[in-house]
């Protein structure tokens, strides 16, 4: 038994290596190809996780406790489902939770309000500044009704067209 344990060890830390240095290639080249299985559980960090510490708690079980190898079998097996769920619940999870885009298409800013930065005349092109996010943007602005909208007022985007945002001065009251 003390080989098994020890190849499930020496298993888990090669593919941990691997996984730094070749992850990206690895990842694209296996693009898709466990769809099939869509069990959030069965991921390979935490499939890894729990093959390297069943290899581990068997090793350890096995050279510090008088306990029969069967005995040893089952607390190795109950440590690499313990270790597999911390790994599932306390790593991976929340990284899936935390993955976001900073990204957006300029036809979402309709109905966002913002400030207007460099004015906007009656017949041409100004400049807005949108919240979008964490951060602001520029944007290049046309007044919608076709008049002149002085810096620092606050305006509403109405309409996205070629590129330029419609925007009419807001009014709060």
């Amino acid at each position: 038994m003390t080989e098994l344990y020890w190849s499930c060890l020496a298993g888990g830390v090669l593919f941990a290596i691997v996984s730094v240095i070749l992850g990206d290639v690895i990842s694209h080249a296996l693009d898709g190809i466990f769809d099939f299985l869509s069990l959030d559980v069965l991921k390979p960090m935490v499939l890894a996780s729990a093959i390297t510490g069943f290899g581990g708690a068997g090793i350890l079980l096995g050279k510090y406790t008088a306990a029969g190898s069967w005995f040893v079998l089952l607390l190795s097996l109950l440590a690499a489902l313990l270790i597999a769920v911390l790994v599932f619940f306390l790593y991976v999870r929340p990284m899936e939770n935390s993955e976001n885009s900073t990204g957006y298409s300029i036809h979402q800013l309709s109905g966002k309000i913002g400030e207007v930065t460099v004015p906007i005349p009656a017949k041409g092109y100004g400049e807005v500044m949108i919240r979008v996010g964490a951060g602001n943007t520029q944007h290049t602005a046309v007044s919608f009704e076709r008049v002149e909208i002085p810096a620092g007022s606050k305006i509403v985007v109405v309409d996205v067209k070629n590129d330029a945002l419609y925007v009419s001065s807001l009014q709060l009251n």
